[in-house]
Protein backbone atom coordinates (compact mmCIF):
# COMPACT_ATOMS: atom_id res chain seq x y z
CA UNK A 1 0.00 0.00 0.00
CA UNK A 2 2.79 2.41 0.84
CA UNK A 3 4.51 1.73 -2.49
CA UNK A 4 1.25 2.52 -4.29
CA UNK A 5 0.99 5.77 -2.37
CA UNK A 6 4.52 6.79 -3.27
CA UNK A 7 3.87 6.12 -6.94
CA UNK A 8 0.62 8.11 -6.83
CA UNK A 9 2.43 11.16 -5.45
CA UNK A 10 4.83 11.75 -8.34
CA UNK A 11 3.62 15.27 -9.23
CA UNK A 12 3.88 18.44 -7.16
CA UNK A 13 0.42 17.87 -5.68
CA UNK A 14 -1.63 14.72 -5.32
CA UNK A 15 -5.42 14.42 -5.14
CA UNK A 16 -7.42 11.75 -3.36
CA UNK A 17 -8.49 10.54 -6.80
CA UNK A 18 -4.77 9.96 -7.56
CA UNK A 19 -4.39 8.05 -4.28
CA UNK A 20 -7.30 5.74 -5.13
CA UNK A 21 -5.95 4.65 -8.52
CA UNK A 22 -3.26 2.20 -7.32
CA UNK A 23 -5.77 0.40 -5.11
CA UNK A 24 -8.45 -0.17 -7.71
CA UNK A 25 -12.12 0.32 -7.06
CA UNK A 26 -12.61 -2.64 -4.73
CA UNK A 27 -10.40 -1.58 -1.85
CA UNK A 28 -12.65 0.11 0.70
CA UNK A 29 -11.12 -1.43 3.83
CA UNK A 30 -7.49 -1.03 2.72
CA UNK A 31 -8.19 2.61 1.86
CA UNK A 32 -9.70 3.21 5.33
CA UNK A 33 -6.45 1.79 6.73
CA UNK A 34 -4.42 4.02 4.45
CA UNK A 35 -6.20 7.20 5.50
CA UNK A 36 -5.98 6.21 9.18
CA UNK A 37 -2.24 5.57 8.84
CA UNK A 38 -1.76 8.92 7.15
CA UNK A 39 -3.51 10.54 10.10
CA UNK A 40 -1.17 8.82 12.57
CA UNK A 41 1.66 10.62 10.79
CA UNK A 42 2.48 14.33 11.17
CA UNK A 43 -0.11 15.07 8.44
CA UNK A 44 -2.72 15.17 11.21
CA UNK A 45 -1.21 18.47 12.37
CA UNK A 46 -2.12 20.24 9.12
CA UNK A 47 -5.31 22.30 9.64
CA UNK A 48 -8.27 20.81 7.80
CA UNK A 49 -6.64 17.43 7.23
CA UNK A 50 -8.28 15.64 10.20
CA UNK A 51 -11.72 16.87 9.13
CA UNK A 52 -11.14 15.76 5.55
CA UNK A 53 -9.84 12.39 6.70
CA UNK A 54 -12.83 11.97 9.01
CA UNK A 55 -15.24 12.60 6.13
CA UNK A 56 -13.45 10.03 3.98
CA UNK A 57 -13.21 7.34 6.69
CA UNK A 58 -16.85 7.74 7.75
CA UNK A 59 -18.02 7.66 4.12
CA UNK A 60 -16.01 4.53 3.37
CA UNK A 61 -16.89 2.72 6.61
CA UNK A 62 -20.59 3.32 5.95
CA UNK A 63 -20.10 1.97 2.42
CA UNK A 64 -18.38 -1.15 3.80
CA UNK A 65 -21.21 -1.58 6.32
CA UNK A 66 -23.79 -1.39 3.55
CA UNK A 67 -21.98 -4.12 1.59
CA UNK A 68 -20.84 -1.81 -1.19
CA UNK A 69 -17.91 -3.24 -3.17
CA UNK A 70 -16.82 -0.20 -5.16
CA UNK A 71 -15.36 2.92 -3.55
CA UNK A 72 -17.45 6.04 -3.95
CA UNK A 73 -16.44 9.48 -2.75
CA UNK A 74 -18.07 12.81 -3.57
CA UNK A 75 -16.31 14.78 -6.26
CA UNK A 76 -15.26 17.58 -3.89
CA UNK A 77 -13.33 15.03 -1.78
CA UNK A 78 -11.73 13.41 -4.83
CA UNK A 79 -10.45 16.84 -5.93
CA UNK A 80 -8.83 17.68 -2.57
CA UNK A 81 -5.07 17.94 -2.99
CA UNK A 82 -1.99 17.95 -0.81
CA UNK A 83 1.64 18.58 -1.58
CA UNK A 84 3.38 15.41 -2.72
CA UNK A 85 6.33 16.13 -0.45
CA UNK A 86 4.05 15.90 2.60
CA UNK A 87 2.70 12.59 1.32
CA UNK A 88 6.24 11.23 0.79
CA UNK A 89 7.25 12.36 4.30
CA UNK A 90 4.24 10.56 5.76
CA UNK A 91 5.01 7.39 3.77
CA UNK A 92 8.63 7.41 4.96
CA UNK A 93 7.47 7.92 8.52
CA UNK A 94 5.03 4.97 8.27
CA UNK A 95 7.43 2.41 6.75
CA UNK A 96 8.92 1.13 10.02
CA UNK A 97 5.67 0.78 11.98
CA UNK A 98 3.99 -0.89 8.99
CA UNK A 99 6.88 -3.34 8.55
CA UNK A 100 6.59 -4.22 12.24
CA UNK A 101 2.85 -4.84 11.91
CA UNK A 102 3.34 -6.97 8.79
CA UNK A 103 5.92 -9.15 10.56
CA UNK A 104 3.70 -9.63 13.59
CA UNK A 105 0.31 -10.37 12.04
CA UNK A 106 -1.23 -13.78 11.55
CA UNK A 107 -4.65 -15.43 11.63
CA UNK A 108 -5.59 -15.28 15.34
CA UNK A 109 -8.88 -14.81 17.18
CA UNK A 110 -10.63 -14.76 13.80
CA UNK A 111 -14.08 -14.64 15.39
CA UNK A 112 -13.33 -10.94 16.04
CA UNK A 113 -12.87 -10.30 12.31
CA UNK A 114 -15.92 -12.03 10.80
CA UNK A 115 -19.69 -11.88 10.78
CA UNK A 116 -21.37 -9.61 13.32
CA UNK A 117 -18.03 -8.65 14.90
CA UNK A 118 -16.78 -7.35 11.53
CA UNK A 119 -19.92 -5.22 11.24
CA UNK A 120 -19.54 -3.89 14.81
CA UNK A 121 -15.86 -3.08 14.19
CA UNK A 122 -16.68 -1.19 10.99
CA UNK A 123 -19.38 0.74 12.88
CA UNK A 124 -16.82 1.71 15.53
CA UNK A 125 -14.44 2.78 12.74
CA UNK A 126 -17.21 5.03 11.38
CA UNK A 127 -17.94 6.52 14.83
CA UNK A 128 -14.41 7.35 15.99
CA UNK A 129 -13.63 10.02 13.34
CA UNK A 130 -16.85 11.92 14.08
CA UNK A 131 -15.01 13.77 16.89
CA UNK A 132 -11.99 14.71 14.78
CA UNK A 133 -13.33 18.03 13.44
CA UNK A 134 -13.78 19.21 17.04
CA UNK A 135 -10.38 17.89 18.13
CA UNK A 136 -8.57 19.47 15.20
CA UNK A 137 -7.72 22.57 17.24
CA UNK A 138 -5.42 20.36 19.34
CA UNK A 139 -2.53 19.43 17.02
CA UNK A 140 -1.86 15.72 16.60
CA UNK A 141 -4.62 14.62 19.04
CA UNK A 142 -6.55 13.02 16.19
CA UNK A 143 -3.57 10.69 15.72
CA UNK A 144 -4.75 8.68 18.74
CA UNK A 145 -8.14 8.01 17.17
CA UNK A 146 -6.49 7.32 13.83
CA UNK A 147 -4.17 4.76 15.42
CA UNK A 148 -7.21 3.07 16.93
CA UNK A 149 -9.00 2.95 13.57
CA UNK A 150 -5.79 1.63 11.97
CA UNK A 151 -5.52 -1.19 14.53
CA UNK A 152 -9.15 -2.19 14.05
CA UNK A 153 -9.04 -2.14 10.25
CA UNK A 154 -5.62 -3.81 10.07
CA UNK A 155 -7.04 -6.63 12.19
CA UNK A 156 -9.98 -6.97 9.80
CA UNK A 157 -7.71 -7.02 6.75
CA UNK A 158 -5.29 -9.60 8.12
CA UNK A 159 -7.95 -11.61 9.99
CA UNK A 160 -5.88 -11.04 13.12
CA UNK A 161 -8.25 -10.53 16.01
CA UNK A 162 -5.39 -9.57 18.30
CA UNK A 163 -5.17 -6.20 16.51
CA UNK A 164 -8.96 -5.80 16.71
CA UNK A 165 -8.75 -6.53 20.43
CA UNK A 166 -5.94 -3.96 20.82
CA UNK A 167 -8.11 -1.45 18.97
CA UNK A 168 -11.00 -2.07 21.35
CA UNK A 169 -8.62 -1.65 24.30
CA UNK A 170 -7.59 1.73 22.84
CA UNK A 171 -11.29 2.68 22.50
CA UNK A 172 -11.89 1.73 26.14
CA UNK A 173 -8.85 3.73 27.31
CA UNK A 174 -9.97 6.77 25.30
CA UNK A 175 -13.49 6.62 26.73
CA UNK A 176 -12.09 6.20 30.25
CA UNK A 177 -9.68 9.12 29.77
CA UNK A 178 -12.47 11.27 28.34
CA UNK A 179 -14.76 10.50 31.26
CA UNK A 180 -11.95 11.19 33.73
CA UNK A 181 -11.49 14.67 32.22
CA UNK A 182 -15.16 15.47 32.77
Amino acid sequence: MLDGLEQAGQGRKVSFRDLLRPFGDRAITPFILLIALLMVSPLSGIPGTPTLAAMIIVTMAVQALSGRKRIWLPEFLLRQRLRSERLHQAVRWMRKPCAFLDRHSQARLQFLTKGVMRWITLAVCAAIPLAWPLLEILPMVTSVGAATVALLVFGLLTHDGVYVLLGYCAVALSVFAGLALL
